[in-house]
């Protein structure tokens, strides 16, 4: 470990997608493990390199054990923009903290990971030797060493224009690898129970790690769905609630999402989905609820709420009323004890989750949803707000060339007061977004207009 006041330098490598998920998500895994996002780049954009300051190896391998975002995690011994300038690094960087990975009794190798150029085997072995400066006095290992060490060189973004010579290089000793392997081990396609909208494996555990969730929390996602964001959640030590309004989604019941399947089996739900994992005993419950219409006592908690709304492209918006709330000119039935199903506006959607959000979440605690805008309209403005939420990051995801949807991440910093007094609070913020109540309606538009496009230039 580093004395007090004083950080190594780490260098991460990232996986080259969901770029702008990346960086939240590496600064909230930090703050996390009690370390804060420190680094001497100016700018991260796409990258695949990433150099961090870290108060100690292990947080940066407690990094590691959740990170879905980046590859690989060294400590950085040396870096410069040619050989000659990296040469000089690595003599620069103090002796002491290369001797205990360096003496005669250590097994090592070295490794060469180039990006965006292939290397011949020569030019590798030639790479290698030119480090003979260095005093390895172990041996190598090739099948099992020790201590791995990694040449890393930055060939640029462009594979059109690969240049003769790579813009940076680094070397340094590795120390772990992210949890990429997570991303195929929990996919959607091996999945017990299913539904048209399950959330990508890889963008649940991101929103697990945006929000923050570490064992013996409890999550509460309350447009529950299939689950899927509570399986990332309960993978990370969190016991995990849910609601939703669908009654057969809830219970399993009805027509199966997968192909060439009727209905659903006996026992597909959520349960059984956590079962198929090992992480059955991190399941509280899911119950059949309305979202516009909260029945937790008051005093009720979550460390975090993460989840995923309904747009109405896929799945419906809709809430419970009375039958005093039916529209005028539709026929009522006096005599009805079933609840009436009404319209959910988006924009009252995110009114009632922000609320809900900030009445329940513990301070500090984190709400992590997805909010779905209409491009061409969109600006920061519209991002629903809320005296009790601080916005901690705001990152895009494009659904279409006219569509996207935002992953907002918000944390608890007020205690909540009065219901009555937010409200008045939130009503002219939230009148920005009611242009996207219609974001059903806009999306379609935008396939028709590219199908009537199409088939136009077909025609000519």
């Amino acid at each position: 470990m580093a004395p007090p006041g004083i950080l190594n330098r780490y260098l991460l490598l990232m996986a080259q997608e969901h770029l702008e998920f990346r960086l939240p998500e590496i600064k909230s895994l930090l703050s996390l493990f009690g370390g804060q996002f420190t680094s001497s780049q100016e700018t991260y954009g796409k990258s695949p390199f990433w150099i961090l300051s870290i108060p100690s190896e292990d947080i940066a391998r407690n990094l590691m054990k959740r990170t879905v975002c980046a590859k690989s995690i060294f400590e950085l011994w040396g870096h410069g923009k040619c050989p000659e300038e990296l040469y000089s690094s690595l003599k620069n960087y103090p002796v002491e903290k290369m001797i205990p990975f360096l003496h005669s009794d250590s097994t090592y190798k070295i490794k060469i990971h180039t990006f965006n150029k292939t290397l011949t085997q020569e030019e590798k072995v030639k790479r290698i030797d030119a480090l003979e400066f260095l005093p390895f006095e172990g041996k190598v290992n090739l099948k099992k060493p020790q201590h791995i060490f990694s040449i890393l060189e930055d060939y640029g973004l462009d594979p059109n224009h690969i240049p003769e010579n790579p813009h940076n290089i680094y070397f340094g000793r590795w120390i772990a690898d992210g949890q990429r392997e997570l991303i195929e081990s929990y996919s959607v396609k091996k999945r017990h129970f299913i539904g048209n909208t399950s959330m990508d494996a890889g963008l649940s555990f991101i929103m697990a790690n945006h929000g923050k969730v570490k064992k013996n929390d409890i999550v509460f996602d309350p447009f529950v769905g299939t689950g899927g964001l509570l399986i990332a959640s309960a993978h990370f030590g969190a016991y995990v609630y849910g609601t939703d309004i669908d009654y057969n989604t809830v219970h399993g019941l009805g027509k199966a999402s997968r192909k060439n399947q009727k209905w659903r089996g006996p026992d597909e739900n959520i349960r059984a989905n956590l079962r198929q994992y090992g992480l059955e005993k991190y399941y509280l419950d899911v119950l059949v609820s309305d979202a516009s219409k909260p029945s937790w006592r008051k005093g009720t908690y979550f460390d975090a709420i993460i989840t995923d709304p309904p747009y109405g492209i896929r799945e419906s918006t809709r809430r419970t009323g009375s039958q005093k709330e039916i529209p005028k000119g539709i026929e009522k039935c006096p005599e009805s004890h079933v609840p009436v199903s009404l319209s959910y506006h988006l924009s009252d959607m995110f009114f009632d989750l922000l609320n809900f959000s900030a009445e329940t979440l513990v301070l500090g605690g984190r709400l992590v949803y997805w909010l779905p805008v209409y491009t061409p309209e969109y600006t920061e403005e519209m991002v629903p707000w809320h005296p009790c939420l601080k916005l901690i990051s705001n990152c895009e995801q494009k659904l279409s060339s006219h569509t996207s949807r935002r992953l907002i991440t918000m944390e608890k910093v007020k205690e909540f007061e009065n219901r009555d007094q937010y409200s008045h609070l939130l009503s002219d913020h939230f009148l920005l977004y009611q242009g996207h109540n219609s974001f059903r309606e806009k999306y379609f538009s935008g396939v028709t207009k590219r199908i009537a496009k199409e088939e136009k230039s077909s025609q000519e």
